[in-house]
């Protein structure tokens, strides 16, 4: 069989592993995506060693400009990775090794398991810090469809039937306010984060004098007063990957809400409902049916969410039965931390391109919002202020409800005669209760379908979204 050698592979091996061992325990494939965070960390620990004397000034700054040229060549699409070197890091080390006999050197003090361990929270703080910005600008669009549309009016469902009428934009920010709590994991999934592993070595640190507080300033591991943040145990910082859970649980809780988001797009589309037109950009067509306009975008969104909670699922599976500390089977959590980074990213990216390319049906969403049968709690909530019990108030508007089904009447459309024949408590002033825009400005209070609340919620969110934009405010 033939062999293969590896540089990572040390003096205890008479010989490499077999061709097909190494490709089954290569990870260049797909950890080569760490490359720029590997040079970071290796420039960071280089200078570490010069400071305190396991590397001198010349062999230091041969390193470091080793490492510049060889992430000039890596960003230009020049650099030629090779499986036989197994993963990103010896990859980068062997060339650098080849260009700068100091490069040797740069491992002292150093583990690949502390060195992935770092490079995954520097690649991964930076990847929440890129998804932080663009949920805002999806919690922008939302904004901005409902100020655009502020005077729509649909129902508002429960168990998909229609149940009270609400504004559109009412709607919308309640998507706003599911992104603004996916945020605020983010940032606190963000703190667990940015915590510096490096120095930790194998499992066990080392007893080089490495000045651990250093690397932390050097690759911004520092709290809001400017603090170094450093694992305090070196066999947890080796083997923790709970910044990874974390990161894919919001992520998947994220995509749900993406997901719920997509689904009313889908719903709303259809020609049952008719309330909202997705522009053709955003939209496919049949293989057979050439009158089909399909809101495969939307349906993809809502796909999407399967493979974000696969992947918390496989990652919670991968960790659950390792011993202490770093064991291979953590070589399994990159593809599922990258795919779930990529997906949710990608999404937001495509529902916010999409929200900005819908057309509302106005029309149809009178139509539908018009239905008398909408009001009928507010009927109820009449006989409430005339003194009745709520649950009899209930029973009597579902007796109201009743009568005019009989009578295949709206419920506007009854006489007075017909409420009283019910409950002698209705008066004339009962029939005004079916007018819709006065019925929403009935809704005074804080987080209701209101007009005047409504208006005062769009206002305090592009406020906030603003802010954030100019520096002003750090998060919802």
């Amino acid at each position: 069989m033939k062999k293969t050698s590896l540089v990572s592979r040390s003096g205890r091996f008479g010989a490499g592993p077999a061709a097909d061992v190494a490709r089954f325990t290569e990870s260049i494939s797909f950890d080569w995506q760490l490359w720029r965070h590997d040079i970071l960390g290796s420039k960071a620990h280089a200078q570490m060693l010069r400071k305190v004397g396991l590397l001198t000034a010349p062999e230091c700054r041969a390193i470091l400009k080793g490492l510049d040229e060889i992430q000039e060549e890596i960003a230009a699409g020049k650099f030629r990775w090779k499986e036989s070197l197994e993963d990103v890091h010896m990859n980068l080390e062997a060339e650098l090794t080849r260009r700068v006999p100091a490069g040797a050197k740069l491992h002292t003090g150093r583990s690949r398991n502390d060195q992935v361990a770092l490079d995954m929270r520097l690649w991964l703080r930076e990847q929440t810090g890129e998804l932080l910005g663009e949920l805002r600008s999806l919690q922008r669009a939302l904004v901005e469809l409902g100020e655009r549309e502020k005077d729509v009016i649909i129902p508002g469902y429960t168990h998909l039937q229609r149940a009270q009428p609400v504004y559109l934009a009412h709607h919308l920010l309640a998507f706003v306010e599911m992104l603004a709590r996916d945020r605020e994991r983010l940032h606190q999934g963000l703190a667990r984060t940015n915590v510096c592993p490096l120095g930790s070595g194998a499992l066990a640190g080392s007893t080089l004098p490495l000045d651990r507080e250093m690397l932390a300033r050097l690759l911004g591991f520092i709290d809001s007063q400017g603090r170094p943040q450093v694992a305090q145990n070196s066999m947890d910082a080796v083997s923790d990957r709970d910044f990874a859970v974390e990161f894919c649980s919001t992520a998947a809780l994220l995509a749900v809400h993406l997901s719920r988001l997509a689904e009313d797009l889908v719903l709303w589309a259809s020609s049952e409902f008719s309330f909202i037109k997705i522009a053709d950009a955003y939209t496919t067509g049949s293989s057979l049916m050439p009158q089909k306009k399909n809101p495969d975008v939307a349906e993809l969104a809502r796909g999407k969410s399967a493979r974000v909670i696969g992947n918390l699922v496989a990652l919670l599976t991968l960790l659950k039965g390792l011993p202490m500390t770093y064991n291979r089977d953590l070589q399994e959590d990159k593809e599922r931390l990258f795919d779930s980074v990529d997906t949710v990213r990608r999404t937001v990216r495509i529902c916010t391109g999409m929200l900005g390319h819908i057309v509302m049906n106005r029309p149809a969403c009178a139509a539908a919002a018009s239905d008398p049968a909408l009001l009928a709690t507010d009927l109820a909530d009449y006989l409430v202020r005339k003194g009745l019990p709520f649950r009899q108030a209930h029973h009597a508007v579902g007796s109201v409800v009743a009568l005019a089904e009989r009578k295949r009447k709206s419920l506007n459309e009854l006489a007075l005669s017909e409420l009283q024949s019910v409950n002698g408590l209705f008066a004339g002033d009962a029939l005004k209760l079916f007018a819709l825009g006065p019925a929403l400005a009935r809704r005074k209070q804080t987080g209701s379908p209101g007009t005047a609340e409504v208006r005062k919620q769009l206002a305090r969110w592009r406020k906030t979204l603003a802010g954030e934009i100019t520096g002003t405010v750090r998060k919802a």
